[in-house]
């Protein structure tokens, strides 16, 4: 199957099902640089929001940067104990299991990516601990051309920056997440979930457990 990066923010909605202002979720420096303001009848005060036309664009013409996080839960050493992995139905209708994953935007830090994308799909009381410059333990290709690297997206090129994040609250998968399944390590590099992932979804799992020393 090929490896294809999530793109949640068509569906960034609130609760009443309105399209979501993409400036919200961004820090206030970053409201000060794009003029501030509200959003207008159909369309974004965001100069940087892409239509579905520019966005196909864009790809067409560069690299996409992404985010991807693999949570945890640790015990009183440190020590991962569990591994969250997401229940995803895609747009194509299938179901797969994959890991938090979005696209960073522009004038955002990747922190604050990170952040955004593990509310969104685990819920606001998951309680992520990000340290203040999170460190990626692997930077995954993802190409739009077959065995370029052990990643593939057929839409785009893609550079994502996958990090291990420890969350200590409860987790309420939102959006396009159906569920999120809490696995041991054993049971998350195994061979039978790496045959439910995103292709090489898996790989990015078990090196995330290795970079822990979780890796059995």
């Amino acid at each position: 199957m090929a490896v294809r990066t999530p793109d949640p923010e068509p569906n960034d909605r609130d609760d009443d099902e309105t399209p979501r202002d993409p400036l919200r979720d961004l820090g206030s420096s970053y409201h000060r640089s794009a003029g501030g303001g509200d959003a207008g009848a159909g369309g974004t005060s965001n100069p940087a929001w892409l239509t579905d036309v520019e966005l196909a664009e864009v790809r067409r013409r560069m690299p996409m940067l992404y985010v991807e996080a693999i949570p945890v839960r640790t015990d009183g050493m440190g020590s991962v104990t569990e591994v969250g992995v997401l229940l995803r139905a895609t747009p194509m209708g299938e179901i797969t299991r994959t890991i938090v994953s979005g696209r960073v935007r522009y004038g955002e830090t990747v922190r604050d990516a990170l952040f955004r994308h593990l509310e969104n799909d685990l819920g606001p009381m998951a309680f992520p601990l990000l340290p203040p410059q999170p460190v990626p333990f692997t930077v995954a290709e993802y190409f739009p051309i077959p065995g370029v690297s052990a990643f593939h997206d057929d839409r785009q090129h893609a550079v994502s920056l996958a990090f291990v994040v420890p969350v200590t609250g409860t987790c309420e998968p939102r959006q396009d997440a159906l569920e999120v399944t809490w696995m041991s390590p054993e049971e998350a590099s195994s061979d039978a979930l790496a045959a439910e992932m995103e292709g090489g979804r898996s790989t990015l799992l078990r090196l995330a457990l290795a970079s822990v020393g979780a890796l059995r």
